[in-house]
C-alpha cells in the first residue's frame, strides 16, 4: 500500500469512562501528526473528538473536520482546527470524510462511531473503495468482535471480508496492520460461488 497522507478517525463525542479512552485519543492525534499524516475526523470540540484534534493541533499536525450544519449549530464545532467542513447531511459527513481519506480507525465510541464504521466497512465489502480499516482496541472496548467470527461461521459474512477489519491495541499496531493491508480480491456474495 503507498503511503498514508490522510486517515479518518471515528471515535466518540464524549469521553467515556475510563480515562484511557482519552489518552488513546490523545496519542492517536499526536501519534498521526508525529508522522505527517492528516487526520480526518467528525470535526467536534468534545469528548474523543477534541481530545483527538486536540492533540494533533499540538503536535503539529493538520486536521479536518466534517460536521453537519446541524451540529455546527449545537455550538460542539471545533473552531480551532484548520479546516471544518460544514456540509448539509450525515450522509454527505461520511461521503466527504472517505473522500478525504486513504485509511479508516474506530476508537471507542457510541452508536455514531459504529455506524460510521460499519458503513465505510460495507463500503469496501462491495468494492466502492479500496481502503484499510482497523479497531484500535483501548483498555478491551473492542474485544475481538465475536458477532463478526458468528457472522461468518453463519455464512453471512466472508473470512475475507472479516480480515478486512484488523483489530490492534495501539496506534502504531494500526498503522503496522495499514502497511501489510491488501484488498481481498472476491466478491461479497457467498451463494453465487455454489452456482
Amino acid at each position: 500500500m503507498p503511503a498514508l497522507s490522510s486517515v479518518c478517525v471515528f471515535c466518540g463525542s464524549n469521553g467515556g469512562a475510563d480515562p484511557a479512552y482519552l489518552a488513546a485519543a490523545e496519542a492517536v492525534g499526536a501519534g498521526l501528526a508525529q508522522r505527517g499524516i492528516r487526520i480526518v475526523y467528525g470535526g467536534g470540540r468534545v469528548g474523543l473528538m477534541g481530545a483527538l484534534a486536540d492533540s494533533a493541533r499540538a503536535a503539529g499536525g493538520e486536521v479536518v473536520g466534517v460536521m453537519p450544519q446541524a451540529l455546527v449549530d449545537r455550538e460542539i464545532g471545533h473552531t480551532g482546527i484548520d479546516d471544518l467542513r460544514v456540509v448539509d447531511t450525515m450522509h454527505e459527513r461520511k461521503a466527504l470524510m472517505v473522500e478525504l481519506s486513504d485509511a479508516f480507525v474506530a476508537l471507542p465510541g457510541g452508536i455514531g462511531t459504529l455506524e460510521e464504521l460499519f458503513e465505510v466497512y460495507t463500503w469496501a465489502q462491495l468494492g466502492i473503495h479500496a481502503k484499510p480499516l482497523a479497531l484500535l482496541d483501548v483498555a478491551g472496548y473492542y474485544e475481538p468482535p465475536a458477532f463478526l467470527d458468528h457472522a461468518v461461521a453463519q455464512r453471512f459474512l466472508r473470512a475475507e471480508t472479516r480480515g478486512m477489519l484488523a483489530v490492534a491495541d495501539s496506534i502504531e499496531g494500526v498503522l503496522e496492520t495499514f502497511e501489510r493491508w491488501r484488498p481481498p480480491a472476491m466478491h461479497k456474495w457467498i451463494d453465487l460461488d455454489e452456482t
